[in-house]
């Protein structure tokens, strides 16, 4: 008959996408933030229900539109979004997905952020920039105390208003940042823009930046040179006094992921910014801003695999070829398990990464700094990787779909556009592998931390043992040779990524996934495509976690 749907895979929709997620609820119990399950829950009712779904849907369907002149020729410079991303993204806000973590810290409150991020994140990327950049701006803006203590309230926020007003009228307000120069990218070092003090803790700032994500949001962290050397400033859309702040959009950017986020060109003349941190000490007053969003990325990436194989799983076991559904074809089980292991493997470390910022595991805290030396190596060893393999899971999750897969009408050709810009903001594959021997550099201590956490699953499998062998051979050749280290820093940061994978599900996940990822990414015969699970494979149990 015409129209009809049959053998056609109804979408997966009314589903809690926290309390079916077994990977995310047992990190969440793990890192002492199971207070947060019942709050978590309900974020993942409403991530999971139609409505969501839709808003998400619309959302990337009316991408944003840039006002630069208002209709008699005057600066207007805001950017319309639909309606449905200021839903999507006043639920994440109003949900605590973007500061909750500071705004009300207690044991395991990062790791119930990251949890609502990654939920959030799933269903609709775009909005989970500002999101990111508003939490990681928190320790940046806590560095200088009487810019933290005016605006770091306003941050903390759970109300959403997307209005262009004075941050004081408003129940929350959201910051970006504005690094990057065309002429320059990563080495923000050879940035061009200038800032001219006026002497009482403000400049006045002039300048070009290449890109700017959330361009409508409510300030922000702006790297400008100064005489004493690269300053960051905070920059705000409107002052005190509800003039509009110099912040000129050029353009936004035709980009290759989600639609519903806009990022611009933007320009500054005479723009008036707040110094965060002393003079010419920019890049310090950022790193912890840089680290925090990576750590994002990593959860980003981890949560864009949760819904690839999501989404894979659902349609196998609703679509029928050659007699059966596919989820009882044993090379497409073959394929989902491996797809489920990878994302199992992205959440554990994402959320151990995420803990750092809570100081340890309440089963065995680290000293703090050790806990604080072990994030800033495991933190580059993370992003490269897990971001390094997003794009990869999602072409493979899309082909699990087939025809349908291809097409705009479902959702993982936006994730299948979306995953390659977590392998690149915040450092691209080399700036982060090189990151990695900065950091055994400057840091020795970072080694001796991550080496630690090796160790603690040390005797439990040959073949994790032997993968254990080699990270620790090469970390160990890199903090002796860092310069000689540089041609291989990639297989460096891999080795050392699939290692923590690795020791983390062996230590906390069901024995089904931690001995399949052992035996596919770590074997003898090891495959980092997809499907090539060992005989032994448990795909049944893997396959009941998804």
């Amino acid at each position: 008959m015409a129209g009809s749907s049959t053998n056609q895979v109804p979408p997966r929709v009314g589903v809690d996408e926290f309390s079916a997620n077994a990977a995310l609820v047992d990190g969440v119990r793990r890192y002492g933030a199971g207070w947060a399950s019942g709050a978590l829950a309900a974020v993942g009712r409403l991530v999971g229900s139609a409505e969501f779904h839709e808003q998400a849907r619309l959302a990337n369907l009316h991408p944003p539109l840039l006002h630069a002149l208002d209709r008699y020729g005057e600066r207007q410079d805001e950017v319309e979004y639909h309606p449905s991303y200021h839903r999507v993204l006043g639920d994440a806000i109003a949900h605590g997905a973007h500061t909750s973590s500071w705004a009300d810290p207690r044991p395991g409150a990062h790791v119930a952020r990251a949890a609502a991020f990654m939920l959030f994140a799933q269903i609709e990327p775009g909005h989970a920039c500002p999101v990111s950049m508003t939490h990681a701006a928190v320790p940046a803006l806590a560095r200088e105390n009487a810019v933290g203590r005016s605006w770091l309230p306003l941050l903390y926020g759970t109300g959403y208003d997307p209005r262009l007003v004075r941050p004081a009228e408003k129940p929350g307000v959201l910051v970006g940042m504005a690094m990057t120069e065309r002429q320059g990218g990563s080495d923000v070092r050879a940035n061009t823009t200038r800032a001219v003090d006026t002497g009482d803790g403000t400049a006045r700032i002039t300048g070009q930046k290449w890109f700017c994500s959330a361009p409508m949001s409510d300030a922000f962290l702006v790297l400008a040179q100064e005489s004493a050397g690269l300053s960051c400033f905070l920059v705000p859309r409107v002052l005190d006094d509800g003039t509009k702040n110099t912040f000129r959009i050029v353009r936004l950017k035709s980009k290759l992921g989600n639609r519903s986020n806009a990022s611009a060109e933007v320009e500054f003349e005479d723009t008036l910014g707040w110094r965060i941190d002393e003079p010419g000490r920019g890049v310090r007053a950022i790193i912890e801003m840089v680290h925090e969003t990576r750590i994002d990325c990593v959860l980003g990436s981890a949560a864009g695999m949760r819904q690839a194989v999501t989404e894979a799983v659902w349609h196998a076991r609703h679509r029928r070829a050659f007699g059966r559904l596919l989820i009882d074809q044993p090379a497409m089980a073959a394929v989902l398990a491996d797809l489920a292991i990878e994302a199992e493997a992205a959440t554990a470390l994402g959320l151990r990464l995420a803990a750092t910022d809570d100081g340890g595991t309440p089963q065995g805290p680290h000293a703090a700094s050790r806990e604080r030396s072990f994030a800033r190596l495991a933190t580059a060893v993370g992003k490269f990787w897990v971001c390094k393999r997003g794009p990869g899971h999602a072409a493979e999750a899309l082909e699990c779909l087939g025809g349908n897969g291809y097409t705009e009408d479902f959702p993982l050709a936006l994730r299948y556009r979306e995953q390659p810009v977590m392998a690149i903001w915040e450092g691209s594959g080399n700036v982060v592998a090189l990151d990695v021997l900065r950091t055994l550099a400057r840091e020795p201590s970072s080694a001796e931390a991550l080496a630690d956490e090796l160790e603690t699953q040390r005797g439990v499998d040959p073949t994790l043992d032997r993968q254990l062998g080699r990270a620790l051979s090469l970390l160990s050749d890199a903090v002796h040779e860092p310069e000689e280290a540089q041609p291989w820093a990639r297989r460096l940061a891999e080795e050392l990524a699939l290692a923590l994978q690795a020791v983390l599900l062996v230590g906390h996940a069901p024995s089904s996934v931690a001995e399949a990822f052992v035996a596919a990414r770590l074997g003898e015969q090891r495959a980092l495509g997809y499907g090539c699970l060992p005989d032994k494979a448990d795909v049944k149990a893997i396959l009941d976690r998804v």
